[in-house]
């Protein structure tokens, strides 16, 4: 890789566990770039569009790797095995940074999506991407096709929430509770489709 892309990258990286922790407007410009390393000229260089294109991105590439972990899931037979594993992914990250992180895309979504159109979108994707793939996995699990797609959205909102609680409380349980909720909707689901 070369310098500017590596450059690039680490800006990229060090934004998105910035906004993860501390959100859109508690996360500067002149942070991201002390945290990275990177030469002062080079936010504008990489992202012409300022704070608001490093958001956007940022929040495109944790909704990728969100999406990654989601995509893991398609290989697992059982509601319960795969909720298990989002939720331990999701308790690691909350324990080992604090309880500082949360949803790499709700911080944001909360803070800047009503401003920028651009960080809105990305936002809009990152769900969307993940409501698609809960939904894919769900239907694998013979669950309706119809009721998959509510249930994805019911799912993304019972992590969404349960993470927040959990955050705010620093406690996992909130996390373990929805992740048991949903595993339960999900069974109840699968045994009405069959």
């Amino acid at each position: 890789m070369k310098k500017g892309a590596r450059t690039r990258q680490q800006m990229l990286e060090t934004a998105m566990e910035l906004f993860n922790q501390q959100g859109y407007h508690g996360t500067g410009v002149n942070q991201v770039l002390a945290e990275s390393a990177a030469p002062r000229g080079s936010l504008y260089f990489h992202f012409p569009g300022g704070k608001q294109q490093l958001a956007a991105e940022a929040v495109a590439a944790s909704g990728r790797q969100v999406g990654e972990l989601l995509a893991l899931l398609a290989e697992v037979a059982e509601p319960g095995e795969a909720v298990a594993a989002i939720v331990a992914h999701f308790e690691r990250s909350l324990v080992e940074s604090d309880f500082r992180r949360g949803c790499p895309v709700a911080t944001v979504a909360l803070e800047a999506s009503a401003e920028s159109p651009e960080v809105r979108s990305a936002c809009r994707d990152a769900y969307g991407l993940w409501q698609e793939q809960l939904a894919e996995r769900f239907g694998g699990w013979g669950i309706p096709a119809g009721r998959a797609a509510e249930l994805a959205v019911v799912a993304l909102s019972l992590l969404e929430g349960g993470l927040l609680l959990a955050k705010v409380q620093r406690d996992v349980a909130p996390l373990r509770t929805t992740g048991a909720q949903l595993t339960a909707l999900l069974e109840a689901a699968r045994v009405e489709g069959n």
